[in-house]
């Protein structure tokens, strides 16, 4: 029935209409819940509108049943707070109601008031007995049973709701247990154990956290894993004994295996290396894969430097053992640096830092060993970053300049060309050799930008001297790796109008021993434009005999080393008089460089040397004073 079709009564069996004064109900709050559910059941109908009709004014949601029957199919199909059940009725009375009802819901699920005749005594007790709730005699006072069916929701909205608390508590505890969880798994075992303990949604969520601290490829962690446990140690060692040291390790030839035989091999090598770094390693040791072929390692250790360097040791030769890939027998070395921490004064990134300096002392020191870390080199590294910095600020700025110093002819003793040679003026430090600057432009890569500047300018400035001196510019091997060298040398010969046979580029060994064949052709295509050719540092290199063969330069300049003790050491008149017959057989002029005096250059002309160069006959100068120059040395 609904609650439009509902009646309700003021009174059960035998019992008169209720008045209409009947005192309102004034112990509860107002209803602001959901409406409460009412099932009023007795046989008597006008009882049940009269009860029905008080209720509904209260805020209740009234149904009523005029039998037993009735009220358990109510009561089966629907939900209900309350049920106020009349004892007596026809056929399913109501203590068997009450008895059939409790076997599938609790006194705290749906409580239960019995309706009964004052002198019903023994049903109430049975009643209460079978799971009432409470009890109302008739004739019903209405305030006594609102306050009674009031009494009941309220007790029965608060245990819902505590339940809904210890629910809701329940799932905080098991949320807080499942991270405690999930991290210990993250941090304690590896991809295979995780795959093992994780099942359906935890295992997908388990394996991105993993991914998300390892790296795929060894299954080693990662650098943020390796990051989040340096923090950990340095904190624990802060108060302690214990020193933490951080091993950077690099591999020593692994590009070249990669570039030679492909990234699976070299995938492959790394997987090796991983298992043998992790070999190594103590159960308190913490490795990580940085990136590439470098490698961090976390020690803790209260017998410190000399745990790191015994481990350092055993890192480098575990390393170099023979590594057979796939059929090809491979050999690499490492570079270990080593920083060992200091209480109160290092940070995670300090470490990082200082152990990778350290490792780039290794490197520098001859690959394949260790080198610990000292402050000195921290402040070289800032060094060096200052110079880079003040270097492109002085790119911009213009603060660059070329000198020139000139190259004689021997027979003539009249200027051929000059060398273009880079100049830096710092504002505050004065000149700075390009020995300093020099090889950090090369390591930067500024150094392309400084060499097309130079050939520019260089070809520029030539067009004021007279058209029988050529002009030299030096290139580095950096121009011929990042390419575009040769457009570059189009563009300044066009742009300055210079003929292209009065440009000389002078390289090193290095351009013949880096990318051989691809800068054999760029060399070719210098020389069909009308360049010349010139292999700076003759005699320095290892392979220097071994060029003249590969390609015809058409010049090749003797070391200073050779020259400056050329009067009186017979070794190095024999090597410049060797060098000069090279020359002369191959058809290719020679520049004895360095020449300082008489003796030195009446030594080299003796021995054959087509031009010479050096402070005998000028320092380098700026291009203004080119014209004056000329004139002293009698070029006019």
């Amino acid at each position: 029935m609904t609650i439009s079709s509902l009646k309700s009564v003021d009174s059960f069996h035998n019992a008169g209409p209720l008045p209409d004064t009947v005192a309102p109900v004034v112990a509860s709050a107002p209803l602001t819940e959901a409406k409460p559910r009412l099932l009023i059941v007795d046989d008597n109908a006008d009882n049940r509108a009269i009860l029905a009709r008080r209720f509904v004014r209260r805020g209740f949601d009234v149904t009523e049943a005029d039998g037993g029957q009735l009220a358990l199919e109510m009561i089966a199909a629907h939900t209900f707070d309350v049920v106020l059940l009349d004892v007596m009725m026809p056929g399913i009375d109501g203590l068997s109601v009450l008895q059939i009802v409790r076997q599938s819901q609790t006194v705290d699920n749906l409580p239960i008031i019995m309706v009964t005749a004052k002198s019903q005594s023994e049903d109430i007790a049975s009643a209460l007995e079978l799971g009432a709730n409470d009890y109302i005699t008739k004739p019903v006072d209405f305030v006594v049973a609102l306050a009674r069916v009031k009494t009941q929701i309220e007790r029965k909205r608060a245990q819902d709701e505590a339940q809904r608390s210890r629910e809701a508590l329940r799932q905080l505890n098991e949320e807080l247990e499942f991270r405690v969880t999930e991290r210990t798994a993250r941090l304690a075992h590896t991809n295979l154990q995780l795959q093992s303990e994780i099942a359906n949604r935890e295992q997908s969520e388990a394996r991105s956290q993993y991914l998300a601290y390892h790296d795929t490829l060894t299954g080693l962690g990662n650098r943020l894993l390796f990051r989040e446990e340096l923090e950990l140690a340095v904190a624990d060692a802060s108060g302690g004994n214990e020193a933490v040291a951080v091993l950077f390790v690099d591999l020593d030839g692994f590009k070249s295996v990669n570039d030679a035989l492909g990234h699976s091999i070299g995938d492959a090598l790394l997987k090796l290396i991983a298992a043998r770094l992790r070999d190594t390693l103590s159960d308190s040791d913490c490795i990580g894969r940085l990136g590439g072929d470098e490698f961090a390692i976390l020690q803790r250790s209260a017998d410190q430097p000399k745990s790191a360097i015994a481990l350092a040791a055993s890192i480098v030769d575990a390393v170099s053992r023979l590594c057979i890939v796939n059929g090809h027998e491979l050999t690499v070395g490492a570079s270990v640096g080593i920083v060992i921490s200091q209480p109160g004064q290092s940070t995670p990134e300090d470490l990082l830092k200082n152990a990778d300096l350290a490792m780039y002392r290794a490197k520098t020191a001859g690959r394949g060993t260790y080198r610990m870390f000292d402050p000195d080199m921290d402040a070289k590294v800032q060094e060096r970053r200052t110079l880079e910095i003040e270097m492109r600020n002085a790119f911009v700025h213009g603060h660059f300049e070329l000198y020139f110093q000139p190259l004689v002819n021997v027979k003539t003793m009249r200027v051929s060309c000059f060398e273009a040679l880079m100049r830096w003026k710092h504002a505050t430090r004065g000149f700075i050799s390009p020995g300093e600057f020099i090889p950090v432009a090369e390591e930067i890569g500024m150094i392309v930008q400084l060499g097309d500047w130079a050939l520019r300018e260089a070809c520029k400035e030539a067009m004021n001297w007279p058209e029988e001196i050529a002009v030299a510019v030096n290139l580095s091997s950096i121009q011929f790796l990042r390419g575009g060298l040769i457009g570059s040398v189009i563009g300044a010969l066009a742009s300055s109008g210079l003929p292209a046979h009065r440009l000389e580029v002078e390289i090193t060994e290095t351009v013949m021993l880096e990318k051989t064949d691809r800068n054999m052709g760029m060399l070719q295509q210098l020389r069909d434009l009308g360049v010349k050719i010139a292999m700076d540092d003759f005699g320095t290199g290892y392979s220097s005999l071994s060029y003249l063969r590969n390609f015809r330069f058409d010049k090749i300049k003797i070391d200073r080393s050779f020259v400056q003790d050329l009067s009186s050491d017979k070794e190095s008149q024999a090597i410049v008089r060797a060098i000069s017959g090279l020359g002369t057989s191959f058809g290719i002029a020679t520049t004895a460089e360095g020449v300082e005096t008489q003796a030195q250059l009446d030594c080299v002309g003796l021995e054959g040397c087509t031009e010479v160069q050096g402070r005998f006959f000028s320092m380098p100068v700026p291009a203004g004073s080119i014209p004056g120059l000329l004139l002293e040395l009698g070029h006019f």
